[in-house]
Formats: structure tokens, C-alpha cells, sequence
């Protein structure tokens, strides 16, 4: 009977140990290659809808602080913030085994602000001038060109986690209507193409020329009537120019999809959405 206790025993704490090596090695793996992201709004559509889940690649620019995981649980309030691990690499804005961005990734980082994580495009390079005019990106006085490419159609009705309902170039539109935008393709000068949206007007539709600092990028929503970006500065509550330390890592791919309440809802997911390369 004491062996069979002790054997008891030592198996419960083998079962410990494996789940904590288990922990260890995630924590580590999310730490240095990839972490998990979900979309919660409409910023990004079309190329991101809400409930999109993907990986962001880590490794793309290289690590700063904003690598280090961030862990929020309210409900219990667990509150871990990547500067309190990590905030030894807050000094500077440079990175370990750094890689600069290209004009039109799709970037997961950290508002400066905040320490939120928010996702948007690239718009912007050290150095660049942008302006907004009449919606068209004018980056260093050479318009953006933008060819129109439809519509962006979606059913009016709560969407994801939050509940949110979708804005409508069409006007109001009740429960279960065609809540309808204007899409178009963009290029920038790499060459990079991917589809915006439009709503209406909008006061971040004519801007200020915003000149780009040294180790600071520009950013802004595909959805650009509905994304708080860096076209609106810090101090008035938007993101402002974000800086390198900041970058988290670049969205590559959307692992899957879910047009439910919960991810786990499996009979919402889109299927068309499996594995697919993010433009």
C-alpha cells in the first residue's frame, strides 16, 4: 500500500511538472515567434473582419519590451503589462536583431500611450510627408492612386465579442439590411495593393501635413472612415506616430474566422477565411 501511495504521488507530481514545462515552453514560443491576435473591430476591413483570428510574426522586426507578453485578466484582476516585465528596454527605441518594416505591412504594436495593442497599415516611413486630401493619401505630394473596385456589402446586426454594429455608406439601415461601402484597391509606391473602404465624409478625410519623425511610423486603418489612427495626434486621443520600440510584429496570416459571439461558436466560422495570406 506505500508504494502504490508513493507511486501515486510521484505520478500526480510528474503530471505537474509536465504541465508546467508545458506553460514554460508556450510562454517562451509566445514570446519570441508569434503571437495570437484577434480581431475586435472594423478598422481593417475588408482585409480584417471582426472575429478574424491570426498569429502576428514577432520575429519580423526584431524584439524590443512590446515582445514580452502582456497578460489582462479583469475577472481576476490579473494585470501584467509587457513594460512590467520588459521595461528595462524602454530607455531607447531601438531593437534586438532588427529588421525595418516595408510601407504597407499590416502591424500589430502598442499604442504609446495607452499600451493597448492595435493593428493597422503602414503608411508612413521615417521621413515621409503625408497628407489626406478629399480621402486620398498624399505621400511626399504624389497622390496615392486608388482604382474603384465595388462594393463591400454586410448584413446590419451585432458583430463579434463587443457587439458592435457596422457603419453604412447607404444611410441607416435596420436589423438584418445591406449595410453597403464603397471599396476601392490601392497602390502604394512598392507597388503593394490592397483594398480601402469608404463610408462618407469624414473630418480625418482633409488633414495637416504630417511629417514622419526618425524611428517613427505612420499608420492607418483600411477601413478609413472607422479607424482611430495616426492621423489623429496622441493628445486628441488617437495614435499619432508610432514609434519603433513600439512594433510588436507583422500580421502574415489569418488562421481562421469566426462571425459569432465567440470563437468557439464553430458553426460561424468562415471557412473561406482558413489559412488565408493577409494582403
Amino acid at each position: 500500500m506505500a508504494d502504490k501511495a508513493a507511486n501515486s504521488g510521484g505520478g500526480i507530481w510528474e503530471t505537474i511538472k509536465t504541465v508546467v514545462i508545458a506553460l514554460l515552453i508556450a510562454g517562451v514560443f509566445r514570446s519570441l515567434f508569434f503571437q495570437p491576435f484577434w480581431i475586435p473591430s472594423g478598422s481593417m476591413k475588408d482585409t480584417l473582419l471582426i472575429g478574424d483570428f491570426l498569429f502576428v510574426n514577432k520575429m519580423a522586426y526584431g524584439y524590443s519590451y512590446a515582445s514580452c507578453p502582456s497578460v489582462k485578466i479583469p475577472a481576476v484582476g490579473l494585470d501584467i503589462d509587457a513594460s512590467d516585465i520588459c521595461g528595462f528596454m524602454q530607455n531607447d527605441n531601438g531593437r534586438f536583431l532588427a529588421s525595418e518594416p516595408e510601407r504597407g505591412d499590416v502591424v500589430v504594436f502598442r499604442h504609446p500611450v495607452t499600451g493597448r495593442d492595435y493593428i493597422k497599415r503602414l503608411i508612413g516611413l521615417p521621413g515621409d510627408q503625408i497628407q489626406i486630401k478629399a480621402g486620398i493619401i498624399h505621400l511626399n505630394g504624389v497622390p496615392m492612386p486608388q482604382v474603384p473596385a465595388g462594393v463591400f456589402s454586410e448584413t446590419m446586426e451585432p458583430q463579434g465579442a463587443f457587439g458592435n454594429r457596422p457603419r453604412c455608406e447607404n444611410g441607416a439601415v435596420g436589423d438584418g439590411g445591406m449595410c453597403n461601402k464603397s471599396r476601392a484597391i490601392e497602390t502604394n509606391p512598392e507597388g503593394k495593393s490592397y483594398a480601402v473602404l469608404n463610408i462618407g465624409p469624414s473630418f480625418t478625410d482633409n488633414t495637416k501635413v504630417f511629417t514622419v519623425p526618425a524611428g517613427h511610423y505612420f499608420m492607418m486603418g483600411d477601413n478609413r472612415d472607422n479607424s482611430s489612427d495616426s492621423r489623429v495626434e496622441q493628445i486628441q486621443g488617437g495614435v499619432g506616430f508610432v514609434p519603433f520600440k513600439d512594433l510588436i510584429g507583422r500580421a502574415d496570416r489569418i488562421v481562421f474566422s469566426s462571425a459569432g459571439r465567440s470563437m468557439f461558436f464553430f458553426w460561424t466560422w468562415r471557412s473561406d477565411r482558413f489559412l488565408k495570406a493577409v494582403q
